[in-house]
């Protein structure tokens, strides 16, 4: 007689798991804890002189290695942490749009000359965009500057300055560096301006000198002229390294001293021209807000450097000529919580990924579709007003922990970026009690989507310019 008990225990299993799914809850989906205590925001101690200024370096087997701050480290006290929030993402807003533009000026041939740029030399470096800083030392003196990915010139403001923001070092002075030379208007260099980043150079008063003049949609600028100079980046000397003397600046750049471009300019990007050092190969591991967390930069180096916890996955950045300065790749697919979602604008073209952006941005057919998916599966939980650029929040002050599902974006070649749990909420008060889903939805489906930092966050991001392509690797941030 064939024993009962078996077939019992099967049938009452497929039973719990048909009411499971009636319920709506599927236990297979792919969760992380999030404990709140540890997500909530602590003032960071000390100075900005003393936390912001001078970040470490080494060099490792061919690898030159920086630390990498966040940008809060040279922001000061914070006395007013909500509204901090609301504007790091009003200007994370306009940085977008000015990105956009620049997409659409380019892409359309109407490239404006230096008296009347209006579009970013660069992708934007107002103080709530950027969020990332390194140390260097250009003609002997050391500059913090904030870390770019969508930005191809370097600049740091220079002496004598016409007017210049505050920053925590002393002004770069260039008559006091014994190799600094200017760059001339009639130079390849200067005539590559156009190319390499959208903005012609030109002559001004001084028929030698290569002026440029940037302007932002807040009303932030740099001018100056081009330079060059010997540049440090730790123990790696870079000689004639081709920057931007900004003599007239005025924006909300912060305590920095300048921007570290790492665009794919064929000239002026420190990629390019610290090829024949590094081979076109540069990676960082963003760190989140942490007083004692730090990132670091590597430039050149192989893999063995890393300390990748899992496995890198490779894809391939796509070409575009009318935009081939920036990082561009193929977005196949999003899933939540280990569900696959279903899109149309998935394959409608390529997504950028930039340091420079803080919140990702997505086209509004795959945003609505993730955003449905997420609200399906973390349920039950009190919702809360938007905030900003952010319309799916929630109240969370009566849970010290919630489980939320896994995001991850896949792309070309069966990469994956795994979103760290610090990278799928924003925090819009201080304790956690208020958190948004930290994507946003773009205005339009034609517009170009943008992989910002705060999804990057405690991943190693490896850029080879080389073989054109780029890896992801999840990383624990540590310059150590």
């Amino acid at each position: 007689m064939v024993d009962a008990k078996p077939v019992f225990q099967v049938l009452l299993h497929l039973l719990f798991l048909c009411l499971c799914s009636a319920n709506g809850v599927q236990s297979f989906k792919e969760k992380k804890v999030l404990k709140l205590q540890e997500f909530r925001w602590r003032q960071h101690g000390g100075t900005r002189s003393t936390v912001c200024l001078s970040q470490k370096s080494r060099k490792e087997k061919g690898a030159t290695i920086l630390e990498i701050k966040h940008r809060d480290y040279c922001s000061g006290k914070i006395v007013d942490w909500n509204k901090k929030q609301q504007k790091r993402l009003i200007f994370d807003d306009l940085h977008v749009r000015s990105l956009q533009s620049q997409f659409k000026n380019r892409v359309s041939g109407r490239i404006k000359d230096v008296s009347e740029a209006q579009i970013p030399l660069t992708s934007g470096i107002r103080l709530q965009t950027l969020n990332y800083i390194v140390t260097v030392e250009l003609g002997g003196r050391n500059m913090t500057v904030i870390v770019d990915t969508g930005s191809d010139l370097t600049w740091v403001q220079c002496q004598p300055c016409k007017l210049c923001y505050n920053q925590q070092e002393p002004l770069f002075n260039s008559s006091a560096s014994p190799s600094y030379k200017s760059v001339l208007c009639n130079s390849s260099t200067c005539q590559a301006l156009q190319f390499d980043t959208g903005n012609s150079g030109a002559c001004g008063s001084n028929p030698t000198s290569c002026n440029y003049v940037v302007n932002y949609g807040d009303g932030s600028y740099t001018r100056g002229e081009l330079g060059s100079d010997h540049l440090s980046l730790g123990a790696t000397p870079v000689n004639n390294f081709v920057f931007g003397c900004g003599r007239n600046n005025k924006g909300l750049f912060g305590g920095a001293s300048g921007l570290m471009g790492l665009g794919r300019s064929e000239s002026v990007s420190v990629v390019s021209q610290t090829s024949a050092l590094f081979g076109g190969v540069f990676s960082y591991c963003l760190p989140t807000t942490e007083a004692t967390a730090s990132g670091s930069l590597i430039m050149g180096g192989d893999a063995s450097i890393y300390k990748n916890s899992t496995p890198i996955s490779y894809t391939r950045m796509v070409p575009n000529p009318e935009l081939s300065t920036f990082y561009f790749l193929n977005l196949t697919g999003i899933s939540i919580g280990g569900v696959a979602l279903q899109a149309q604008s998935f394959a409608s073209g390529g997504i950028l990924i930039d340091s420079g952006t803080v919140i990702s941005r997505l086209a509004p057919s795959v945003y609505k579709a993730v955003k449905a998916e997420f609200l399906k599966q973390f349920s039950g939980y009190p919702p809360a007003p938007g905030f900003s650029i952010l319309d799916t929040c929630f109240n969370l002050s009566a849970y010290q922990e919630v489980s939320i599902p896994t995001l991850k974006f896949h792309f070309e070649g069966n990469a994956e970026l795994n979103v760290d749990v610090t990278g799928v909420f924003y925090l819009v008060k201080t304790d956690a009690s208020q958190i948004c889903l930290a994507l946003a939805s773009l205005l339009y489906e034609d517009e170009i989507s943008i992989i910002g930092n705060y999804q990057q966050k405690n991943q190693r991001v490896i850029y080879n310019t080389k073989d054109s392509k780029l890896g992801f690797a999840e990383e624990s941030c540590s310059f150590i």
